[in-house]
């Protein structure tokens, strides 16, 4: 018999316990510890203890879901008409095998959601619903439920969720990649300079939720007119790489004002950022694309990213009880 409560102080270890206890996965940090999981998901401003649903057995806890909105239109409050499951997790010692503590899990996060208004119900954190779990789930950004993580996966469809889109995740080993050359690049070069910030204030409160204890470089094309053309933004992907033995920049943002598009300007700057990256140690670039979005994926492909891995979004139908 389970019994079923908020997160409590004296969780963190035992929590921890649970996560370590899961199969090795590509993108799930081992070993992970409360210190950790403090770093990645309590310590975040919008971390609501109601939403931290912990199963416990004999007042052991035995398993957990977290459950969580997005931001506001101006990134400044929650936004809670639209909620996801972030991570589901049970003890992996075989006596929960048969997923029933896994849908009950599911079923108290969505109470939890529908309970604060939420109408739009998620399984896995995809972007904005991303502030928690950055450097601990997924890789350079949250990819809604990796494929790999079959407990979610399993009561998400048990609970009649629907799959409307996968992520890809891309990796590029920048001892093998030569940035690309030509006579457009070369123009590009001539006319822009590339300005780097590094750890950039937030814009929005939101952004602050999300990034606040991570390292970011943001790299940016500025024309002869100090205007900026393009940016893309990088993180140091820790702790997640240090379980992969190779440092890792997560590029999560790219972005190329529409006036200057298609004309390899997106190309030539990360093309730069790449060798300011492997002078500082970098190995692989990870990024992330959308499974609808063949133009992005043929853009990483063309500079050398190859797909390593892959998520699923998961959406609960309306009406769905």
């Amino acid at each position: 018999m389970y019994h079923f409560r908020p997160f409590l102080n004296t969780d963190p270890p035992y929590l921890a316990s649970i996560w370590r206890s899961q199969p090795p996965q590509r993108g799930i940090l081992q070993p992970v510890s409360a210190p950790l999981l403090e770093y990645g998901v309590f310590s975040k401003m919008n971390f609501d203890r109601e939403g931290l649903i912990v199963a416990t057995r004999d007042e052991v806890p035995y398993g957990f879901v977290h459950a969580g909105f997005g931001p506001s239109e101006d990134g400044n409050s929650l936004d809670t008409s639209m909620g996801t499951t972030h991570v589901l997790m049970v003890q992996n010692d075989g006596e929960a095998g048969d997923g029933s503590l896994a849908n009950e899990l599911l079923a108290r996060s969505e109470e939890y959601l529908r309970g604060r208004g939420a109408s739009v119900i998620y399984a896995g954190g995809i972007n904005p619903m991303n502030s928690f779990y950055l450097g601990l789930y997924g890789g350079s950004e949250i990819p809604g439920v990796l494929q790999t993580d079959v407990v979610l996966q399993n009561a998400a469809l048990h609970r009649g969720y629907r799959e409307i889109d996968r992520v890809r995740i891309m990796q590029c080993d920048l001892a093998r990649i030569r940035p690309p050359v030509s006579r457009e690049l070369r123009a590009i070069k001539r006319t822009t300079q590339l300005v780097e910030k590094v750890d950039p204030p937030p814009k929005t409160w939101w952004e602050a939720c999300v990034w606040g204890s991570l390292q970011r470089d943001v790299f940016s094309l500025v024309d002869r007119s100090h205007n900026v053309v393009a940016t893309a933004s990088f993180w140091d992907m820790q702790p997640l790489s240090a379980c992969w033995g190779m440092c890792t920049a997560g590029l999560f943002d790219l972005h190329v004002d529409p006036a200057f598009r298609r004309r390899g300007y997106a190309s030539y700057l990360i093309g730069e950022a790449i060798r300011v990256l492997r002078r500082r140690g970098v190995a692989t670039i990870e990024a992330q694309t959308m499974g609808a979005n063949e133009a992005a994926y043929a853009f990483y492909n063309k500079l050398g990213f190859t797909q390593i891995d892959h998520g699923m979004v998961y959406r609960k139908e309306s009406g769905t009880p």
